[in-house]
């Protein structure tokens, strides 16, 4: 099964930190459209089937019709990829957001606060969203996979064993909790760095942000 798993890209974010620095903000806001580009012609040069967006997609604060026309249209450029999105806490699925009042591409699943299963003919995808900016608990406890001979991949926004408080505001999951589920792949979003064990043949990762969002 070929996949694609990115979070955190945080579309039209302010970039406090560059506010001294005169155009610098505008400049890596359209790097982050060259960024997301390449990761929809990777996907159409290689057929690739899923693309798994663990939250933070764009900055509900700031976000702009335009941004969201621009992520909008390069989705239909790959409509036999089906894409999973988990919306996490800089991109809540609230009823003012573009999730719940924008029309999306056909092949576009965007996840709400209930986990929810699709089932496809190779794999079973599980996804939560945040309904709010911030998550004390999406439930995982309580979930059981229903197929476990099946593929089954879990797209979610979280904190992975975070023990600070506020790491306990954004959706706090434990690596235990998560294993002992069975989830043959967890694509996590929330930490901007690349993380997996390796000795968990990396089935619980964090992708990282592709563009950095402080300088």
């Amino acid at each position: 099964m070929k996949f694609v798993h990115i979070a955190d890209m945080h579309f039209d974010g302010p970039f406090v930190n560059l506010s001294d620095k005169e155009g610098l903000g505008d400049l890596i806001r359209l790097e982050q459209r060259k960024v997301f580009k390449k990761v929809i012609d990777y996907i159409k040069e290689n057929n690739i089937k899923y693309l798994f967006i663990s939250g933070d997609l764009y900055e509900q604060k700031y976000v702009k019709k335009s941004t969201i026309d621009y992520i909008n249209n390069l989705f239909k450029e790959i409509p036999k990829t089906k894409i999973f999105i988990a919306p996490g806490n800089h991109d809540p699925y609230v009823k003012k957001s573009y999730y719940y009042q924008f029309t999306w591409s056909e092949n576009v699943k965007i996840f709400s606060s209930n986990i929810e299963k699709v089932e496809l003919e190779d794999a079973n995808i599980y996804g939560y969203g945040f309904d709010n900016f911030y998550c004390k608990n999406c439930g995982i406890e309580e979930f059981n996979i229903d197929n476990p001979s099946k593929l089954n991949i879990f797209v979610v926004h979280g904190s992975l064993d975070g023990g600070t408080i506020e790491n306990s505001e954004y959706n706090p999951i434990t690596r235990n909790m998560l294993k002992s589920k069975g989830f043959d792949y967890v694509a996590l979003g929330h930490i901007h760095k690349l993380y997996y064990n390796e000795e968990e043949n990396q089935r619980i990762v964090y992708p990282g942000s592709m563009i950095a969002r402080r300088i």
